[in-house]
């Protein structure tokens, strides 16, 4: 239903499923609504705002459990190819104070069962989908090189404002960063940009040469995270070298013969 713009009440169905879980506290339910938000992120599909993915649970036995169900649901994969291919706009800055935030922190996980390897459902992975949605990625950068040069506005810096460049649009996605902007002191800072329409713990991707450029560039370097674009676009913000900050998970590899 979130996925097709339908509204529901989330409150309402936890409530419904206590009745059928009368041991259960709504804490509990909740909490293990994270725990499949969790899965669900694994598995390269969005999850439901306001259920914050949650890593600690047994694994074998959710990891199959949601396999299962969402090969149950062939609207959800309709509802999920559809949601993650949506154009995009770059919507206005009015309320710059509320749109920062802290970033997640890096959740240390008890690896239950941790040789277990889930089955990969027949399914696209849809946040990878996401991520190679032009129109949302170039609205994202559009939309921080606005705040850019509003923060350095408003920093009283108008002559380094006037300089924020969308390095992406200008000189294409070689260069390791998308936007260009600079520090009170002028100094210059290198951001790359990541957007998405859902929550602030959605996962990113990020390539080699990303990480290389980050590694290159320390602190001038840094990850803008803007997430629930749709709605009410927010960003938190990495910097310098990126592993100590997140989990880095190889998923592909260069194949050559040379």
């Amino acid at each position: 239903m979130e996925l097709a713009g339908q509204t529901f009440n989330k409150s309402e169905y936890r409530r419904a499923l206590r009745l059928m879980l009368p041991k259960r506290s709504e804490g509990a339910i909740e909490f293990k609504h994270s725990n499949i938000s969790a899965v669900m992120a694994e598995l390269g599909y969005p999850y439901i705002r306001g259920y914050q993915p949650r890593k600690n649970f047994q694994r074998r036995a959710l990891f199959e459990e949601v396999i299962d169900q969402v090969g149950q649901h062939p609207l959800l994969e309709d509802a999920a190819t559809k949601a993650v291919a949506l154009p995009a706009e770059t919507p206005l800055i009015d309320r710059f104070d509320a749109i920062r935030v802290e970033p997640p922190k890096l959740e240390l996980t008890v690896q239950e069962e941790a040789s277990y390897q889930p089955p990969t459902p027949s399914k696209r992975d849809y946040l990878a989908q996401e991520a190679r949605n032009r129109s949302l990625g170039h609205a994202g950068e559009a939309f921080v090189v606005q705040y850019e040069r509003v923060r350095l506005e408003r920093l009283g810096r108008s002559n380094l404002a006037s300089r924020v460049e969308h390095t992406a649009a200008v000189r294409g996605d070689g260069a390791g960063y998308d936007v260009l902007s600079f520090e009170e002191t002028g100094r210059e800072r290198f951001i790359e940009v990541k957007t998405t329409a859902y929550s602030k713990d959605t996962p990113f991707f990020i390539s080699d040469g990303e990480l290389s450029f980050a590694k290159a560039n320390g602190q001038a370097f840094r990850l803008y995270r803007l997430f629930e674009f749709r709605r009410q676009p927010r960003l938190f913000e990495l910097r310098g070298v990126l592993e100590n900050q997140c989990r880095l998970d190889p998923i592909s590899f260069r194949a050559s013969f040379a």
